[in-house]
């Protein structure tokens, strides 16, 4: 590993109190590592000493205009010219002394290795209560569980990872996102992925986080990133949980808490099962645009789907449930029109079938030229 060269890449915002000894740690965790490297710290806009002190200990100092933990990051990363990228916070919260225990996993094969505080050992009054026992467990389950993930510190500010790995990730985000944005676009790239435990500090000076807009931002790259879990299986249940219950109410097989639900009840369900198929449509469009663009990689299921569902036998399958509710709605009338436009129940619970059927048609025609708008490439490489 001695032609190694590795870049410490830390952030910083007013760090005065912290920045020289971040610095100290790193340069002895490349010593001990064995490995030749440079330390970058990213001002981010500091009205302290940070800068001056940074110089003085021996680090680059690179500055970045844009606002935001990701931005520094991202600044940092095309300033850096090692093979294997290591990134920390400023505040002396993480041990840069722990490099070599990063660069381990790297030499046995992995791709990204996290520093997990819970894992690791977590000082006395490094972490509050509510972002040791609510915020961090909540944002990382979600990480997990949305993208497939087995993590145990998703935000975690210490991490390594190879130049080479980093570069098929594109990583986009400015803000405290990056964190997640990174690990997601490591997954999506099937990147092997691996923890070290470590040892959390309690930092020195005012903390830069904001729980709130914080875990916000996590939470919203997560579900923009996200279109299954924020579309199609809310989209999903709604729908089926709504035609049960439509079905249900319409046989008078509906009762709840002794009261059978009859065709009033089945209003409201039409109303849930056409939410549910409109939320499914919009979904579909969100993981189209997504591969499109790059946000997503294309899965069996959405590649399956999308050789059995062209714009052609979308417009015939929507065209046919169409045809069906308006040839029953027609039936329907010409009942009511013999009787005077007063019927029985029963024909008012098929006309909320029919008029269920044909709205869905109509939403599946339409749904089927914008998704094959989506598909059309950009552009045409043809050789002449």
């Amino acid at each position: 590993m001695s032609e190694l060269r590795i870049s410490v890449i830390i952030p910083c915002l007013n760090e005065e109190e912290t920045i020289k000894s971040c610095i100290e740690k790193a340069k002895e965790g490349i010593r001990n590592a064995g490995v030749e490297g440079e330390i970058i710290v990213v001002d981010n806009g500091s009205t302290d000493r940070s800068t001056e002190i940074a110089k003085a200990s021996g680090a680059r100092v690179v500055n970045q205009s844009v606002r935001g933990y990701g931005a520094a990051y991202l600044k940092g990363i095309k300033e850096s010219k090692g093979s294997v990228l290591v990134m920390g916070d400023g505040d002396d919260t993480y041990d840069f002394r722990e490099i070599p225990s990063l660069l381990k996993p790297l030499n046995d094969g992995a791709d990204m290795v996290l520093g997990s505080r819970f894992k690791g050992k977590i000082a006395k009054g490094a972490m509050s209560f509510s972002h040791r026992y609510i915020g961090n467990p909540i944002l990382t389950f979600i990480l997990n569980i949305f993208f497939g993930s087995s993590v145990s510190d998703a935000h975690t500010g210490l991490r390594a990872i190879t130049k080479e790995a980093l570069n098929r990730l594109s990583l986009k985000t400015t803000g405290m996102e990056f964190a997640s944005e990174m690990i997601v676009a490591a997954l999506r790239a099937h990147l092997c992925i691996e923890e070290i435990p470590i040892i959390y500090s309690a930092r020195q000076g005012e903390s830069k986080l904001n729980s709130f807009s914080d875990a916000w931002r996590h939470i919203r790259f997560m579900l923009l990133y996200s279109p299954t879990w924020l579309y199609l299986i809310p989209g999903g249940i709604l729908f089926v949980c709504g035609f049960i219950a439509f079905l249900l109410s319409g046989y008078g097989k509906l009762v709840f808490f002794h009261h059978t639900f009859d065709f009033h009840a089945m209003v409201f369900f039409v109303l849930f099962c056409l939410l549910g198929s409109q939320i499914i449509m919009m979904g579909l469009y969100a993981r189209t645009f997504s591969i499109r663009e790059g946000f997503e990689q294309p899965d069996i299921l959405l590649e399956t789907l999308t050789k059995l569902v062209t714009l052609e036998r979308g417009i015939i399958a929507g065209t046919l449930l169409f045809a069906a509710g308006f040839a029953g709605s027609l039936y329907i009338v010409a009942k009511w029109i013999k009787v005077n436009f007063v019927g029985p129940f029963f024909e008012i619970k098929l006309c909320l079938f029919c008029l269920l059927f044909m709205m869905i048609g109509i939403q599946i025609v339409f749904s089927s030229f914008f998704l094959s708008l989506l598909k059309i490439p950009r552009d045409h490489n043809l050789e002449a």
